[in-house]
C-alpha cells in the first residue's frame, strides 16, 4: 500500500488528535529512485516534551552494538527495539528481542501509519544524549524487513541534520529534522540511498528518534 495523498492528525498526551493548520511538505526530498516526505509540527512542542520524557522511563535504554570492520563497537547512543511477540531485528550482526509496547507509543504508531498508510509491527528507538552522537551512513534494508513497506521516523527533542547519499552517484541531499516532525522514506528508497545523522560540535540538547518499520515476522536469517 503506497502513499498518494500525504496527510496526518497532530498528537497530545491527552490522547486527543487535532488537525494541524500548517500543511505538511508534499515535495519529495530525493531526485530519483525513491520518495521521502517531510511532515514539520506533527506533535506540539509541550507535548513532545511530555513523549519523551515519558519514553525515556519506559523501556530499557542499552547501548548500541554493532561490528564495524569484523570488530564489535559499543555506541554511546542508545537504543531500545519494540515490537510484537515475533519481530526480532538483527543488524550488523546483532539480534535483538523485542521490548512490549507502551500505551504511548500505540498511540504514536497509530498516528504513523496514518501518515504512511502502512501497517507497522516493530519500532526502534534511537536516543542521542548531545551533537557528538550519530550515525554514518547506513540503509534500512535487513532482510527482516519488508522491502516493499516504508519507514516513519519521528524526532524528538533537538533539530538534526539529517543527509542522504545516492548509493551509485553519490548525489547529496539533506534537511533539518526538528522537534515533533516526521519523516516518511517511501520503497525503494533503502534500496538506492543512504542515510545518516551527522555529528557536530555544536551544543545541543539530546535527541530521540522513533524509526517504524513493518517486519516480516515468517522470515527467517541464512543459518
Amino acid at each position: 500500500m503506497k502513499l498518494t495523498q500525504p496527510h496526518y492528525r497532530a498528537i497530545n498526551m491527552q490522547i486527543q488528535l487535532f488537525e494541524k493548520t500548517q500543511a505538511p511538505s508534499h515535495h519529495n526530498l530525493l531526485s530519483k529512485d525513491g520518495c521521502a516526505y517531510y511532515y514539520p509540527e506533527v506533535i506540539d512542542e509541550v507535548s513532545s516534551k511530555q513523549l519523551f520524557d515519558k519514553l525515556i522511563e519506559s523501556f530499557d535504554w542499552q547501548p548500541d552494538q554493532i561490528y564495524l570492520f569484523g570488530k564489535k563497537v559499543t555506541t554511546q547512543r542508545k537504543v531500545a527495539w519494540v515490537g510484537d511477540a515475533n519481530c526480532s531485528y538483527t543488524y550488523s550482526g546483532i539480534k535483538k528481542q523485542p521490548q512490549l509496547w507502551t500505551s504511548e507509543l500505540l498511540l504514536i504508531k497509530t498516528q504513523m501509519e496514518e501518515i504512511a498508510q502502512w501497517k507497522f509491527n516493530s519500532c526502534l528507538l534511537n536516543l542521542y544524549h548531545n551533537g557528538n552522537e550519530g550515525m554514518g551512513w547506513h540503509s534500512g534494508n535487513e532482510t527482516e524487513l519488508d522491502s516493499t513497506a516504508p519507514i516513519a521516523s519521528l524526532s524528538l527533542g533537538a533539530t538534526r541534520k539529517f543527509a542522504f547519499k545516492h548509493k551509485l552517484d553519490k548525489s547529496v541531499s539533506s534537511l533539518f529534522l526538528e522537534n515533533g516532525s516526521v519523516l516518511i522514506m517511501q520503497s525503494p528508497t533503502q534500496e538506492f540511498w543512504n542515510h545518516s545523522l551527522p555529528k557536530t560540535k555544536r551544543p545541543l540538547p539530546a535527541r530521540m528518534n522513533l524509526t517504524f518499520r513493518a517486519i516480516n515476522p515468517n522470515h527467517e536469517l541464512p543459518k
